[in-house]
């Protein structure tokens, strides 16, 4: 068993809204709700093993008020209440905050010490490990290809510039607006054909040692599972690795305060959360995920419904 959390986006402020202006954001809120869920999952029978925080664990307005070490320091504190591992995946929140390079000296980098987990490129954050006999988890990182996180100068930065403009000719690269693929979008990313190949590597060997596999992401990787808008930049990629294997079962994703569900032509189950953030004082957004032979069920909290996933 294992819980999920997604878009805390924590800021000591008062409440705001999202960048349309209409929909409610409860900033001060979301670390209360973290706490009431961190205790849920304590007193949790049989017990957890461990923990997914699905990216944008604190707010983009904290790097303004000079409040990003803080913010993050006390969404971690909480967190660290667990006696079992928290795995992170990276948002775009957090990449407002901070550049890749910082990340990777934080909590928020749950890669492992050794080599042969993730791709050889230590800043992109993606890895994987087995929790469980005959189950891994594979994190992924949809800003490996993004112009968040990174120096101008770059040469990522500027191949993911260039990406994005082919794609996106508004002055604003984080407008949808006129967009034939809306999902080309300065708030998403994508992945590098490096992380593409490890990632057909690691779904490989559990394919040929009948693991079942878990995903997770920040970033919505199936449109079916999004909005159209939230939506990893070459999703099409990412499903074409998952496709070609046997042992993925379901991705689990944020990014999408609503979220979403499908269950795929391959039988494979996307589930994007519901984000703490736009949950009001009084419900929550969380949940358990418990594992069986055959089937996951999921045990919601608050805005998260209950869902029985059939493999």
């Amino acid at each position: 068993a294992f819980g999920v959390v997604a878009d805390i986006q924590f800021a000591d402020a008062e409440d705001g809204h999202d960048f349309g202006g209409c929909r409610r954001r409860y900033y001060r809120h979301s670390l209360r709700l973290l706490r009431e869920a961190v205790r849920a999952w304590a007193g949790e029978s049989p017990p957890i093993d461990f923990v997914l925080q699905l990216g944008d664990s604190i707010d983009g307005q904290n790097v303004r008020r000079g409040e990003a070490e803080s913010a993050l320091r006390q969404v971690l504190e909480v967190l660290g209440q667990l006696s079992v591992p928290v795995h992170h995946a990276w948002g775009n929140h957090e990449l407002y905050n901070f550049s890749r390079a910082r990340l990777a000296h934080t909590g928020l980098y749950s890669r492992p010490a050794g080599g042969s987990d993730g791709p050889p490129d230590r800043e992109c954050h993606a890895y994987h490990c087995s929790p469980a006999p005959r189950l891994r988890l594979v994190v992924l990182d949809t800003y490996d290809v993004s112009t968040l996180g990174r120096d101008p100068d770059s040469p990522r930065y500027q191949v993911s510039l260039r990406v994005l403009r082919e794609k996106n000719p508004n002055d604003d690269l984080n407008s949808p607006e006129g967009l034939k693929e809306p999902h080309f979008v300065a708030f998403n990313g994508g992945f590098s054909q490096a992380q593409l190949d490890w990632f057909d590597e690691v779904l490989k060997f559990s394919d040929e040692n009948q693991e079942k596999v878990i995903v997770a992401a920040h970033v919505p990787i199936h449109p079916c599972a999004s909005n159209g808008v939230c939506l990893a930049w070459n999703y099409e990629a990412a499903l074409s690795v998952i496709h070609a294997h046997r042992c993925v079962v379901l991705v689990l994703a944020g990014h999408l305060h609503d979220g979403a569900y499908c269950l795929d032509t391959h039988g494979v189950h996307h589930l994007t959360l519901e984000g703490v953030i736009e949950t009001p004082p009084d419900s929550n957004a969380f949940g358990t995920v418990h594992v069986y032979e055959d089937r996951m069920v999921l045990k919601g909290r608050g805005r998260i419904p209950d869902r029985v996933m059939h493999f």
